[in-house]
């Protein structure tokens, strides 16, 4: 069911982090083989015995919440494409992306109540922003599996797909995304991100920076040429 272990953890992150900065990585697939896309955090060889204070909390600031952070700050776009149960920190590795595919047979579930535990790995603040505080109580405090199929109604999942054909489309909307214009890209991620923890001034003068930070780049005087020539754009990522 694939729970994360430390060094899965450690090596996506780092992935992520070498995309960002690998101008020829222009999207990112995340996705899982088996029966499940993550069943969370593997438990497995935890230290015995009572913790520290301080000890659980240094443990999910530099474990759960870096792999989720990771995501998030990743400049190239993120795409989960959902195979199967995404339970606890797997479902909210798949809500930090950019973009969600699930296969029809695919749940989540937020499963850290049903262990006696507080969410982590950023789900309090992720899932409000996506459906609002009520459903993400609702689904926080039952803990029950979410279908495929209504996480798409609820606007958790942007489209749900037969299994056999998850892998085609992920491979299609990374195709599309590889050949946009990836720096702005970037700066839109980047916006859209962070608009729910600033206000209307701060929001706008981010945007407006933005704006003036992308219009440097080669792929935005090749947008506006080719919509002059009225011509397809050939965006390079830079």
């Amino acid at each position: 069911m694939n729970a994360v272990t430390w060094e899965q953890r450690e090596r996506i992150i780092a992935l992520l982090a070498d995309a960002s900065c690998d101008p020829a990585i222009r999207a990112v697939v995340v996705t899982a083989t088996g029966r499940g896309f993550c069943a969370g955090a593997d438990l497995r060889g935890a230290p015995a015995g009572d913790p520290a204070p301080g000890d659980v909390a240094r443990t999910i600031r530099l474990g759960a919440q870096r792999l989720i952070g990771a995501v998030l700050d990743c400049e190239k776009p993120v795409i989960a494409a959902v195979n199967g149960t995404a339970a606890g920190l797997g479902a909210h590795l798949a809500f930090a992306c950019d973009l969600i595919l699930a296969a029809e047979g695919a749940r989540f579930v937020e499963v850290f109540v049903r262990r006696g535990l507080v969410p982590d790995g950023g789900g309090a603040y992720l899932l409000p922003r996506l459906i609002g505080p009520q459903r993400a109580k609702e689904l926080m405090f039952f803990g029950d599996a979410l279908p495929a199929a209504e996480a798409r109604r609820m606007g958790l999942v942007n489209r749900v797909v037969p299994a056999a054909g998850l892998e085609k489309t992920a491979r299609e909307w990374s195709a599309r995304l590889a050949t946009g214009p990836t720096r702005a890209l970037a700066l839109t991620k980047h916006l859209v991100n962070t608009s729910l923890d600033t206000d209307r001034a701060s929001s706008f003068a981010a945007e407006a920076a933005s704006q003036e930070l992308n219009m440097t780049t080669r792929d935005a005087r090749e947008g506006v040429t080719a919509f002059v020539e009225r011509r397809t754009p050939r965006f390079e990522g830079c």
